[in-house]
């Protein structure tokens, strides 16, 4: 198994992406830390995982992760999921300030902390991988709202950790995901545009794999398999960049 003895931190874990990464990372044989904001989710997903650690934390925290990880000890990979409250499906010029900040600012201070908090600890010991994942946006996407510019400031972010972190044997890898069938739920995109229906969503889904090279959308199992790959040794030569798993919507 790729991933066996080592330890794993998901944030957001009780989410589709987060859920099957938690999963996915435990059939490979790691120890799987779920950490999230509702109990309710994180319990359904530890049900399905021997062992699974569940930890109800905010990861705009930073006192909250940090603590959490001092109980955790040492750590092998940190993957940050969590939810951004992006505004989608609206002409930036017709979007509210707070809505286009948002993910901006959330999804900054997420990743921040929990990636820093991550790789302080692995740096000590010299081995150590931390993923993330965004849409690819911050390449052109119209009726994103602050989706792009969330996207451009994780893109960085992880670049400049792979620079600071390789020296001491930390990678920082993430993923860019799209448009993934499974996870386009009414109740799910209800919560960024209440107007969408299931036509609607299928409609965004044809329009999504029209756009591919591949002419056809990821499946959540891809996701998985790519995120177990990176985080495993086979992928040790490879950090400071994005992985796309969109199915070459956008340049890489």
């Amino acid at each position: 198994m790729l991933l066996t003895d080592r330890t794993a931190v998901v944030y957001g874990a009780g989410g589709s992406i987060g859920g099957a990464v938690a999963r996915a990372f435990a059939a490979e044989g790691a120890r799987v830390h779920l950490v999230g904001r509702t109990r309710e989710t994180l319990e359904a997903v530890a049900s399905d995982i021997k062992d699974a650690e569940v930890a109800v934390v905010d990861a705009l925290d930073e006192t909250a992760v940090e603590e959490h990880l001092a109980r955790v000890g040492d750590i092998d990979v940190s993957f940050n999921l969590v939810s951004r409250g992006d505004v989608q499906g609206l002409p930036i010029t017709d979007m509210p300030v707070d809505a286009f900040l948002a993910p901006v600012i959330n999804g900054t201070r997420a990743n921040f902390i929990t990636a820093r908090a991550a790789a302080r600890r692995m740096a000590e010991r010299g081995s150590g991988v931390v993923l993330t994942l965004n849409s690819g946006s911050a390449h052109g996407s119209p009726m994103m709202g602050g989706t792009g510019p969330a996207d451009a400031a994780t893109d960085s972010l992880v670049r400049n950790l792979a620079m600071e972190l390789g020296p001491r044997g930390v990678r920082a890898v993430g993923l860019w995901a799209a448009g993934i069938p499974e996870t386009l739920t009414v109740e799910k995109l209800g919560k960024v545009n209440p107007d969408l229906n299931e036509a609607a969503i299928q409609g965004i889904l044809d329009h999504l794999s029209s756009l591919r090279m591949t002419r056809r959308n990821p499946t959540l199992a891809e996701i998985t398999a790519t995120a177990v790959f990176l985080a495993s040794d086979h992928a040790a030569s490879i950090t400071g960049t994005f992985v796309n798993v969109t199915g070459g919507m956008f340049p890489g």
